[in-house]
């Protein structure tokens, strides 16, 4: 499973997850395109915004690998926002995802805004050097 080194693993100051630690030994959680509806929590929206805002910083337009991103983090945009690079096999670690910017834009219009919301990823509490030794335990 392939590590985004320098992407955050969570929203800071909440327990949302961006990315989880190590493979899971029974296979890959699998991708669910999951409904957004209107009544959802402001904190699971702006989840969501932030989880949209990394990948754009991360990988921009260009596909990238689903690696240790987060299933049900992923799941929540995916089918609209983020999309399968071929077909989605979604038990696969190794599936290459890519974003769609035309429906990210239309759907997160506040992420293209000039006045866009800046997260600060700079979160203390999760470093990726300090923990290259846990997949071995």
């Amino acid at each position: 499973m392939l590590k985004h080194r320098g992407f955050p693993g969570r929203l800071p100051g909440t327990d949302f997850q961006f990315t989880i630690r190590r493979a899971n030994k029974k296979g890959a959680t699998p991708l669910t395109r999951r409904e957004r509806f209107r009544d959802r929590k402001p904190a699971d929206r702006r989840a969501d915004t932030a989880f949209l805002a990394a990948l754009i910083a991360h990988f921009g337009e260009e596909p990238f690998q689903r690696g240790n991103l987060d299933a049900g983090r992923l799941s929540w945009l995916l089918g609209r926002e983020v999309i399968a690079v071929g077909k989605l096999d979604p038990t696969d670690y190794d599936q290459f995802l890519r974003v769609d910017m035309k429906r990210a834009e239309a759907s997160f219009p506040e992420l293209f805004a000039e006045d866009a919301p800046e997260f600060d990823w700079d979160d203390e509490e999760w470093d990726d050097e300090d923990r290259d030794g846990e997949d071995e335990l």
